[in-house]
Formats: C-alpha cells, structure tokens, sequence
C-alpha cells in the first residue's frame, strides 16, 4: 500500500491521520509492530520530530503502545474504543451498561422501520444458533451468539453513526462477560426475550420492540451485578 507523504503544514496531525487510516484498514492489525523510525521517516517523508510527536499522539488516543523492547504497536483499531477500555477501568460498568440501553433502543426502533430480508434471517439463524449451544451446555459460543445477535440488531437499523458507536460498547461488555465466565462464575441466557424482540422487529413493532431492549437490558444489569459478586466470593 502507498503512503502519501505530506507537505502542508500541519505534518504532525497528518501523519497521525496517516496512520490511523492505515491501522484502521488493517495494514497494520492490533499486536503488529510499526517499523523502524527511519523507515517511517522516509516513507511519511517528516522529520524524527515530526513523526515522534504524531505517535505520541496516538500512544495518548489509546490506538498505538510503546513497550520497552518491542518497540511501538498497534493497541487498538478504534480510538473510541480504546478510550472506552481506559474509562470502563475508572468507572461503573452500569455507567456503559445506560449508554449501551439508549442506543439500543434506538436502534430496534430504525430496525422495525429499516430491517431487510436478509436482517430477518440473520437475526433469526443468531436465535437458532443459541437454542443450539444451550442445548450443548456451550456457553462460550452463546455468549459470543448473544452479543452478535445484538449486534445483528442494531446493524438493521441502517444507520452507520448508531452502528459505530455501539460496536466499541458491546465489545467492552462482552469481554468482561467472557472473563467472568473464565472464573466460572454462571452465565444465564434470556432466550424468551430475544425471539420476542425478534418478533417486535419483523413485525415493525417499534413500540414493542424498545419496550423487550428496555426488559433484556434490566435483566442483563441485575445479572451483571449477581455475576460480579460471585466473582467476589470467589476471591
């Protein structure tokens, strides 16, 4: 892939730019390590200075990480989500879990106006998929089932602001279920709702479909708070 090299004035903004499109297309994937300074140097065509303040940038917006020994690599794809991770650390996982509430509800609302054909049926094989991994007591593909089945839903609303900012939510909550469930702490999964919700959203019943986000989600936050304190006890 060509890099541009830059000659407007601000470089250091550019340059940045230049490589967070590059990290976003997965030129370079979470874990790669950029190359060397002086490849970069003349690949961007800036100075050390220049290129060392424009990844000082991103270290700061979470989507690189200096390590000692390795260098500097890619820590995440998504700036949002990255500053998310530093915040769920400093604040309730309730806090996510709202915000999580509001754009979902929103979104099952656009899907019963904007759901495709093909929305319906990936919705409905999500549903089918976790009915499965019940039955085989695998948990950790329903747990993965469950998050994508959400994600299935607010993907129908065609809406792609709503579609990027929850991405970010849901990865956080669903990597906090998964380390809870590594400490064997129970898993409970609400099939009822998720076939009601399914049923609100191919009927294009907004009202009702709101209404089963609003229920799953109340349920999802006691369950949250019951799993966190059995980790405690195990502690």
């Amino acid at each position: 892939m060509m890099i541009k090299k830059t000659n407007r004035i601000n470089l250091v903004e550019q340059v940045a730019n230049q490589i967070e499109q590059l990290i976003k297309s997965e030129h370079w994937k979470v874990g790669d390590r950029l190359p060397p300074e002086m490849e970069l140097m003349e690949q961007f065509g800036v100075s050390r200075n220049t290129l060392r303040e424009a990844i000082r940038a991103l270290v700061h917006a979470g989507l690189l990480e200096t390590k000692q020994g390795s260098g500097t690599v890619v820590h995440s794809t998504n700036a949002l989500e990255a500053a998310l991770k530093r915040y769920v650390k400093k604040s309730e996982l309730m806090e996510i879990l709202d915000v999580r509430l509001a754009l979902e509800k929103q979104a099952a609302q656009l899907a019963s106006d904007n759901r495709t054909e093909a929305d319906l049926l990936k919705l409905e094989g999500y549903i089918q998929e976790s009915q499965q991994a019940v039955k085989n007591n695998d948990y950790e593909s329903l747990i993965e089932l469950d998050i994508r089945f959400h994600q299935a839903v607010v993907s129908s609303s065609n809406n792609q602001l709503l579609i990027d900012l929850y991405e970010p939510l849901v990865e956080i909550i669903y990597s906090f279920v998964q380390d809870l469930m590594k400490m064997n702490v129970p898993y409970k999964y609400e099939e009822e709702l998720h076939i009601e919700l399914f049923k609100a959203i191919r009927n294009q019943d907004k009202v009702a479909a709101a209404a089963y986000v609003e229920n799953y989600m109340e349920i999802l936050r006691q369950e949250i708070v019951e799993m966190i304190e059995e980790k405690q006890q195990h502690e």
